[in-house]
């Protein structure tokens, strides 16, 4: 039997142009908040940002069916997302008010798979340095237990 998913999200770029007029780490905070609507990524992917302090970032998500692969586990990508995502904001927190950013490189590692039975799993980053043209973070994926299924660093080059 087929089953069906429904995703509903807010305009991408009325959100952006909201969050302009905040600080990155005030703009993070107002998604994670729910003052601002969240990116249709994350809406897609069933993720959440639950956490934001300067230079750290937490995304959490609950692995479902529509995260799976033809072999019978969350595909990659998911990891893959939480991680660059994680490490994006992280790098986001830090940056002054104009600036942005872009993933310009990222690194990543899965060590185990995930399924439905592994329970939630939060990609948690921190920055590692913060320069003037690019940063850098790293990041895991870890489950309610603490043990590790992924984890990443990436460079960012830095916009503005």
């Amino acid at each position: 039997m087929d089953r069906s998913l429904t995703v509903t999200w807010a305009d991408p770029l009325a959100a952006f142009a909201e969050g302009r007029k905040l600080s990155p780490i005030e703009h993070l905070r107002a998604i994670r908040d729910g003052r601002i609507p969240d990116p249709p990524i994350a809406r897609l992917l069933g993720m959440r940002l639950v956490k934001v302090e300067e230079g750290e970032a937490v995304f959490e998500l609950t692995p479902s069916e529509q995260h799976y692969n033809p072999i019978g586990v969350v595909h990659g990508g998911i990891a893959f997302t939480m991680l660059d995502s994680a490490m994006g904001c992280c790098v986001h927190s830090t940056l002054p008010a104009g600036k942005g950013y872009t993933t310009l490189e990222m690194k990543a590692n899965l060590v185990r798979a995930i399924t439905l039975q592994t329970g939630p799993i939060r990609a948690s980053a921190r920055i590692v340095h913060a320069g003037k043209t690019t940063a850098t973070a790293d990041a895991k994926v870890l489950d309610a237990s603490g043990k590790l299924y992924a984890h990443g660093t990436s460079t960012c080059l830095i916009l503005g």
